[in-house]
């Protein structure tokens, strides 16, 4: 299996696990609320990351670099709060699949953005109308998911 596929594959996965996330997520809001589910999930995930870091070494040892880091890339603590309570405040209205199907689409249009501008340090991808027109392809999808 190409290396290539494999990404793929992962990438493919981690859409599954978001959408069981954001399910799980938003049932537990409507029993907490949403804030409060919003502390629980980062809560229970720094509590998984500490024991897979600290009790079990799992880390890269590169924690000494901390230093070194551009402040703005540490927003994504606070894009993750923003992510889940969004996420958690969208599903119970609209669904699980037209709410994910709205997130894929803002997130390849960004995506694409990111891609074609090379921001963060990724390599410059240029934009093309394949892309515009697969982006417009996925809301139209999200439309349709919407209808009764």
């Amino acid at each position: 299996m190409s290396a290539k596929l494999l990404a793929l594959l992962i990438a493919a996965l981690s859409g599954v696990t978001m959408a069981v996330q954001g399910t799980i997520n938003a049932a537990l809001s409507k029993i907490v609320g949403l804030l409060e589910a919003t502390f629980i999930v980062h809560l229970v995930g720094l509590l998984l990351v500490a024991v897979l870091l600290f009790g079990l070494g799992m880390g890269g040892g590169q924690a000494v670099n901390l230093s070194q880091v551009p402040w703005y890339y540490y927003l994504g603590g606070v894009l993750g709060v923003l992510i889940i309570y969004a996420v958690m405040r969208s599903i119970p209205r609209v669904g699980v699949a037209p709410a994910t199907t709205a997130i894929i689409v803002g997130q390849v249009l960004t995506a694409s953005l990111i891609d074609h501008l090379g921001l963060f340090g990724m390599e410059k991808l240029p934009f093309t109308w394949y892309r515009l027109l697969g982006a417009l392809l996925m809301a139209g999808g999200a439309w349709l998911l919407l209808k009764k």
